[in-house]
């Protein structure tokens, strides 16, 4: 039932958000299902007990791949697919709780939240530009033969 809601919240999380970044509205389901499959590699990978960060940089790798699919397919630009894809990733909810520290002067456990949030941000970055140097190696292989 837990991977349930999760998929069913992350669908409509990124979907929305879809609606709010004024993607076309034949693709807000794709911006729904990409998101929902991504966060659910993060969720399952944290559930086998990996690292978050590297569910994060997993996850965001495959949003990136799937997002230049679809956008090859429906021939619709790639960020359409990726930003709203990479939204249950943002690690949101931990640079608030870093910064409430900060303010309450808890800045032992601010520093701590802060590294965290840096570092998923630097593996969503990492995980969306990691898939695109893999796509344009295959696209210069494909053009030389």
């Amino acid at each position: 039932m837990y991977f349930i809601e999760q998929l069913i919240t992350s669908f409509i999380a990124t979907a929305a958000f879809g609606i709010i970044f004024n993607a076309p509205k034949q693709s807000l389901v794709k911006c729904g299902l990409v998101g929902a499959i991504g966060w659910m590699i993060y969720v399952i990978m944290e559930y086998h007990q990996f690292d978050t960060t590297l569910a994060t940089l997993a996850a965001s790798f495959f949003i990136a791949v799937m997002s230049q699919t679809l956008s090859r397919i429906y021939k619709t630009p790639i960020i359409i697919f990726s930003v709203a894809g990479v939204i249950p990733l943002v690690p949101g909810g931990l640079a608030y709780d870093a910064m409430k520290n900060f303010v309450l002067n808890d800045y032992t456990l601010a520093v701590a939240l802060a590294a965290k949030a840096f570092m998923l941000s630097g593996a969503i970055a990492i995980g969306l530009i990691f898939s695109e140097v893999i796509n344009q190696i295959i696209r210069q292989s494909k053009l030389r033969v």
